[in-house]
C-alpha cells in the first residue's frame, strides 16, 4: 500500500457513501433501513482504512508521513496532503466516532433519514481534511466548510430553538474566520507559498507575528471554544440531535486546538511567548467560571456542554505552556475529551430518547431498573472528573505539570478546576441516578439495548485502556512534539540575540 493515496481515500470515501445514498428512497421503512446500513458500512470502512494510517506511521520520524501533492489547482495552491504524530490520531479518533453517531441515530431521527446521513458523511471527509491538509488554503477551505453540514443539522433535526442555535453557531465561528482568511492572505505575500511545510520554517516578522496571531487566534478561539466566545456552544449543543452533540464535542471542538498547535505555536512562535501570559489567564478564568456556571444548570445538556469549555481551557493551557508535557497533555486532552464528552452526550441521549426531556429533575432513581446505564454512566462521569485510571487524568494531570513549570500560581488556580469538575458531575450524577425511584413515568424505562451497548460499550474500553495504558498515543506524538519544542525553542532564542544585538 505504500504508492496507494490512504489519506485520501479515507478522506473523500464518505463522499462514495453519499454518491451512493442521492439514488437511493427516502421513503418507507425499507428504504430507511437501507440508508442505515449503506451509511453505517461506508463510515465502518473508513475506520478500518484510517487504522492503516496508524499502522503504517513511523513513530520516530518527526515529520509529516504518506504526503500527496499534485499542483493542479493553479495559482500557486496545491492539493497537498500528510499527517505527523500531532494530526494522525485526530484522524482515527474522527472515524472512530462517525459510525457510532450512526447507530445512535437510527431510531433517534424520525424524518429526512437519507439526508440526515448524507450531511454527517460530507462533515466526516471536511474534518478529515482539516487533519490531512498541508497547504493553508485548503486547509481553510476545509475547515470552513465543515461549518455547513453542521448547520443543517442543527438547523433542521434540531430541537425547538434550532434556527437560533444554528444561526448562532455558523456567524460567531464564520466571524472570526474572516480574520484568519485575511491572515492567510498576508502569509501568501509576504512568503510566497501556501505550503504549509515551507510555511512552517518560513521566519516571519516578529512585528507581523502579532498581528498574524491574533487573526487566527480570533478563528481559533471561538472554534474551541474560549472564554468569552464560548456562548453559542451550549445553545449548539442544547438544541442539536444527540450524534450532531457527539461531533460537535468530539471532533469539531477540537479543530481550533489543533490550530493552536499547527500554526498560532508552530508559525509565531514569538507573538506565541508574548501573549502566554494572557492565554493562561483566559484558560483559568475559563475552567473555574464555566465550572460554576455549570453547577448552576437545570439541562443535562447545557451542563456537560459547560463542562467542555472548562475541559478547554486546559488544553489552552497545555498549548501554550509550548514544554513537552504540556503539549503532549494538550493533545492526550483532545482526543480523551473526544471521546468521554461523546460518551456523556450518548447517554443523555439514551434518557432523551425514552423521556424526551433533559431537566434533571425529571430524573431520580435509574440505578432501580437501569443498572447497565447506571454503570456506564458513572464511568463516563468519573473520567469526566478526571479520575486516575481513566483516559481523563492522564491528560489534565501532564497539562497541569507542563504549565506548572512555566507558571506556579496558573497551575494552581486551574487545580480549582477539578475540585469543581467533581461538584457539578457528582451532583449532576447523585440527582439522575441514586436515590429512591418515585417517579410513575420513570418506572417503565428499559435498561441498554443491544444497540445503546454496541455504542457504549467501546467507548468503556479505549476510556479505561488509555487511563492505565496511555502509551500507544504518546509514542505516536512524541517525535512530532519534540521538534515542535525545540523549533520553538530556538526561535524564541535567535528572536532574543537579535534583539540584544539591536541594543
Amino acid at each position: 500500500m505504500i504508492d496507494w493515496p490512504l489519506l485520501s481515500t479515507v478522506t473523500f470515501l464518505p463522499l462514495i457513501g453519499v454518491l451512493v445514498l442521492l439514488f437511493m428512497k427516502d421513503e418507507g421503512e425499507t428504504s430507511r433501513r437501507n440508508v442505515y446500513y449503506v451509511s453505517l458500512m461506508v463510515t465502518a470502512f473508513t475506520f478500518v482504512f484510517s487504522l492503516f494510517v496508524w499502522i503504517g506511521f513511523d513513530n520516530s520520524n518527526p515529520g509529516f508521513q504518506m504526503v500527496e501533492k499534485m499542483d493542479w489547482l493553479g495559482a500557486g495552491i496545491s492539493y497537498h496532503m500528510g499527517v505527523d504524530g500531532i494530526s494522525m490520531l485526530f484522524i482515527i479518533l474522527t472515524t472512530f466516532l462517525m459510525p457510532l453517531c450512526v447507530i445512535a441515530s437510527k431510531d433517534a431521527i424520525k424524518n429526512r433519514f437519507r439526508d440526515y446521513m448524507i450531511a454527517f458523511l460530507i462533515l466526516e471527509t471536511l474534518m478529515i481534511g482539516v487533519f490531512c491538509a498541508l497547504d493553508i488554503v485548503l486547509f481553510y477551505v476545509f475547515f470552513e466548510a465543515g461549518l455547513i453540514p453542521m448547520f443543517i443539522i442543527i438547523g433542521v433535526w434540531g430541537g425547538q430553538r434550532r434556527v437560533y442555535a444554528s444561526f448562532k453557531f455558523f456567524l460567531y465561528t464564520l466571524l472570526g474566520s474572516v480574520l484568519m482568511l485575511l491572515a492567510i492572505m498576508a502569509m501568501y505575500w509576504q512568503s510566497g507559498t501556501t505550503d504549509i511545510t515551507k510555511l512552517l520554517e518560513y521566519d516571519f516578522p516578529v512585528s507581523m507575528q502579532t498581528w498574524l496571531w491574533l487573526a487566527f487566534f480570533a478563528s481559533f478561539a471561538v472554534k474551541m471554544p474560549m472564554w468569552p466566545v464560548h456562548t453559542w456552544l451550549p445553545d449548539a449543543h442544547v438544541e442539536a440531535p444527540t450524534a450532531g452533540s457527539v461531533i460537535l464535542a468530539g471532533v469539531l471542538l477540537k479543530l481550533g486546538g489543533y490550530g493552536l498547535i499547527r500554526f498560532s505555536l508552530a508559525m509565531f512562535p514569538v507573538a506565541s511567548a508574548d501573549f502566554a501570559p494572557y492565554v493562561f489567564a483566559l484558560s483559568a478564568i475559563a475552567i473555574v467560571y464555566t465550572s460554576l456556571v455549570a453547577m448552576m444548570q437545570t439541562d443535562i445538556k447545557k451542563l456537560i456542554a459547560y463542562s467542555s469549555v472548562a475541559h478547554m481551557g486546559y488544553v489552552t493551557m497545555g498549548i501554550f505552556a509550548a514544554n513537552a508535557q504540556g503539549v503532549q497533555g494538550a493533545i492526550f486532552q483532545m482526543l480523551s475529551h473526544g471521546l468521554i464528552s461523546g460518551a456523556l452526550f450518548l447517554c443523555v441521549g439514551v434518557v432523551y430518547d425514552r423521556m424526551h426531556t433533559r431537566e434533571i429533575s425529571a430524573y431520580g432513581g435509574l440505578v432501580n431498573n437501569m443498572p447497565d446505564y447506571a454503570v456506564a454512566f458513572m464511568l463516563f462521569t468519573m473520567a469526566n472528573v478526571g479520575l486516575p485510571g481513566t483516559s481523563g487524568f492522564v491528560g489534565e494531570f501532564l497539562v497541569l505539570i507542563g504549565v506548572f513549570q512555566v507558571s506556579t500560581w496558573t497551575a494552581l488556580f486551574a487545580t480549582l478546576g477539578v475540585i469543581l469538575s467533581a461538584g457539578y458531575a457528582l451532583w449532576l450524577y447523585r440527582r439522575v441516578v441514586f436515590g429512591a425511584l418515585e417517579k410513575e413515568n420513570l418506572k417503565a424505562l428499559l435498561d441498554l439495548s443491544g444497540r445503546e451497548k454496541s455504542i457504549l460499550y467501546p467507548l468503556i474500553a479505549l476510556v479505561i485502556f488509555f487511563g492505565v495504558y496511555p502509551i500507544p498515543v504518546f509514542d505516536a506524538t512524541a517525535a512530532s512534539v519534540d521538534a515542535l519544542v525545540t523549533q520553538y525553542s530556538a526561535a524564541l532564542e535567535a528572536a532574543q540575540n537579535i534583539a540584544i544585538s539591536a541594543k
